[in-house]
């Protein structure tokens, strides 16, 4: 059995003094190829593991005694934004769909940090499941101020023809419906300060011939975004979104063939997939009050868009 634990299997005996660097990125270049028969993905059965975490980050306490909901918490993203939000003082909720070894080792992982961690497991699809979170956080924690909508699908077509209607409306539902549903459920309950931060893509502004209904569901995220930022303004809550570029995550072996994934990120400036760690810190940006003024707007963190 592989040692989940081993945190030299992250590639993290190659930091040093200055931080995670070319030694460790040269590790990390190339992925073997792989794949996974299941959505969204699982962490642990990844070759190799992504790297959630930065030892040479220290948090700061910009998060201190927040409540943060996190969906997709268990791996990928939404594991190294729930590190990071526990370096810098924070109470987890994280929310998963059926990732129980993910959840329950990012559980351990965050704890060791010092936070206060809720696992809640479901399907985002079902509206009833967002009043479930909102009723067990409240009853944990007692209050809500940051919500990160992080949770997503994608399932690779090569024509429009070959969407079905399932397809479509699972991948609508698990990445906007539920975004939808459990940002209502939530808003009653977000004072002045509080912070909405929703996971878009990079595909949305350039496109993706094999991702059609991802890419819009990810376009709608993009505009559900700048409204809600607008409707809410005046009450003082901030909502952004992120836009990762291509991330190695268990979405990258649970949708695309196996030849694909060592070529992941080679059409970026950096000439590689991002790791989870290095979009975190931009999370913890838009949750702390160092963002008071920054509301309505979509962070790109893509490596630079490389145009060959």
């Amino acid at each position: 059995m592989f040692d989940y634990k081993n945190q030299d299997d992250y590639g993290l005996k190659n930091v040093d003094a200055n931080g995670i660097g070319t030694k460790c990125f040269q590790y990390k270049l190339m992925f073997p190829p792989q794949h996974q028969n299941s959505q969204p993905g699982f962490e642990y059965l990844m070759r190799p593991l992504p790297i959630f975490d930065n030892p040479n980050y220290k948090g700061s306490g910009k998060l201190k005694d927040k409540v943060a909901i996190i969906t997709g918490g268990d791996s990928g993203i939404g594991r190294s934004v729930a590190v990071f939000f526990a370096k810098e003082g924070a109470k987890l909720v994280l929310v998963y769909y059926d990732e129980e070894q993910d959840a329950k080792y990012t559980k351990e992982y965050v704890e060791k940090l010092g936070a206060e961690v809720l696992l809640i497991s479901g399907d985002l699809r079902n509206s009833k499941f967002s009043s479930e979170i909102v009723d067990k956080t409240l009853r944990r924690f007692g209050k809500i101020d940051v919500l990160v909508n992080n949770a997503g699908v994608q399932f690779v077509q090569k024509s429009l023809l070959d969407i079905s209607d399932k397809q479509f409306d699972d991948t609508m539902k698990s990445n906007i419906y539920s975004m939808f549903y459990l940002t209502k459920a939530v808003l009653p309950h977000l004072k002045s300060g509080a912070s909405i931060i929703n996971t878009t893509s990079i595909t949305t502004f350039k496109g993706e011939k094999e991702l059609i209904d991802y890419v819009s569901s990810k376009g709608a995220i993009v505009g559900f975004t700048r409204s809600l930022a607008t409707n809410l303004a005046l009450q003082n809550i901030r909502v952004n979104a992120v836009s990762p570029g291509v991330f190695w995550t268990p979405l990258q072996p649970a949708s695309w063939p196996p030849e694909k994934i060592p070529t992941l990120g080679a059409d970026s400036d950096m000439r590689r997939a991002g790791q989870p760690y290095e979009i975190a810190p931009i999370f913890v940006y838009l949750a702390s009050d160092d963002s008071t003024y920054t509301t309505g707007q979509v962070f790109h963190v893509n490596g630079g868009e490389y145009k060959g």
